[in-house]
């Protein structure tokens, strides 16, 4: 397999850390970009933060949906290099590519076409909705560069190759920094400013990442990066990768109903809270995720290779990774709370709320954790609907939940704690769900 690395032999716990850490960093970058703009936006005011917050919610969306063809990428091209089927990982990458590009244009016009109802939705006063809606029409544009990124970082990740994601998600990252305050107070275009630098920005990924593979390595010996639809790939992709970006759409849609709570209970720093305290959860989301999709990408090429003592090695090597990295979360939000928000908003009222929610958000970071990593498991094997299940089930609970607590008298605080119990919760039924169908699955 041409450009790829072999995870079927070698030190189980190197190669985890080998796939792992460029995953992660990967994914704090990508995080990154968000906690940039909403630093930079910050020092506009918490108006401008709860009207990129609320764009926010939109593009979380749409990276949710954008994992059809990531974790379709990851596992279908891995379990043909475990397979070691060489036509199938040339098609199996192409296609993704393919359906990527239809998913962002169609996604990007819908969108752009009704943005005004969209942020409508959340209540805002009528100067902040303005900007927000400036804001997602400009993002929205720059759809096709995120999905073709998130379907090129799946190919990489499926093959070994974490790290190219990680550097080119890497300067894509250092051009956003230095964009950002350039075009929001340099060129004072305010928000709209950010938007611009989150263009130019994803832009240049996907370009880095055409050159990598066109020039730099080609992988499986070089594929075509869009062709005519195959029924077999197709129907294989979505199989495995719809219910991946259906939990997650979902758990953005459900974010928007919160987020609506959020606002009627505690106006536009209800909205700000969320949205920032959010993008700070990241912190913790996107370090398990980085093990998880090792994880996944370690298990998808042992599972077709049938090795299945090193697939239950990893998967036990890597909760006793993110049970520590969930302590240390853990004590970071309950304690110092305060501090961690008000690095991304300086106001007063802002830093306080927030570090009510970071400090309940943070009893839940264990379970998150865990919930997470046997999500990797699920995925690796193939296995996608349990997680989907999972996800939809108690992240619909939160809306029942969020109003009757806050109406039983906790306001916006119920909010936040319904928030982290379903997050307990999705961490419980993961691990039980996957403990009573180890046998059958391995």
């Amino acid at each position: 397999m041409q450009g790829t690395k072999n995870l079927t032999e070698g030190a189980i716990t190197r190669q985890l850390f080998n796939l792992a850490m460029p995953i992660m960093g990967t994914s704090f970058i990508q995080m990154a970009y968000s906690i940039t703009d909403m630093a930079w936006v910050g020092r506009l005011g918490s108006e401008a933060v709860a009207a990129i917050g609320a764009v926010g919610i939109l593009t979380w969306m749409t990276n949710s949906i954008s994992y059809l063809n990531k974790v379709g990428a990851e596992v279908s091209v891995g379990q043909s290099i475990g397979a070691q089927n060489l036509e199938d990982a040339r098609g199996f990458a192409s296609h993704n590519l393919t359906i990527a590009l239809i998913l962002s244009l169609c996604w990007g016009f819908l969108l752009f076409a009704f943005a005004h109802p969209l942020i409508g939705f959340f209540k805002l006063e009528e100067s902040i909705a303005s900007n927000a809606v400036v804001y997602l029409r400009i993002v929205a544009t720059a759809f096709p560069f995120i999905f073709l990124s998130a379907a090129f970082t799946g190919i990489h990740n499926a093959s070994g190759l974490s790290k190219t994601p990680f550097y080119i998600s890497g300067t894509g990252l250092i051009l956003n920094m230095v964009l950002d305050p350039l075009f929001i107070f340099g060129f004072g275009w305010g928000t709209a400013g950010a938007a611009w630098a989150t263009w130019i920005s994803q832009a240049a990924v996907c370009l880095l990442f055409v050159y990598q593979l066109k020039r730099r390595n080609q992988l499986f010996g070089g594929f075509k990066f869009f062709v005519r639809l195959k029924g077999r790939y197709t129907k294989r992709i979505i199989q495995l990768g719809l219910p991946v970006a259906l939990l997650n759409t979902f758990f953005a849609i459900i974010n928007l109903f919160m987020a609506r709570t959020a606002s009627t209970y505690g106006g536009h720093i209800g909205v700000m809270t969320l949205t920032a305290g959010g993008q700070l959860e990241a912190i913790a989301w996107n370090t398990s995720q980085g093990f998880s999709t090792a994880l996944s990408a370690f298990t998808a090429q042992n599972y077709a290779a049938r090795k299945k003592e090193r697939i239950l090695t990893a998967y036990h090597t890597t909760l006793k990774m993110t049970f520590v990295i969930g302590v240390l979360c853990t004590l970071l939000f309950i304690f110092y709370g305060t501090e961690v928000f008000s690095i991304i908003v300086p106001e007063r009222a802002a830093y306080e709320a927030g570090s009510v929610y970071l400090r309940i958000d943070g009893y839940s970071m264990i379970l998150m954790m865990l919930e997470i990593t046997t999500q990797g498991m699920f995925y690796g094997t193939g296995r996608t609907v349990p997680p989907a299940i999972i996800s939809i089930t108690f992240n619909t609970l939160r809306i029942p939940m969020a109003i009757g607590l806050a109406a039983m008298g906790l306001g916006i605080t119920g909010v936040w704690w319904a928030i982290s119990v379903s997050s307990m919760l999705k961490g419980i039924v993961a691990f039980i769900w996957f403990s009573v169908l180890q046998k059958k699955i391995l």
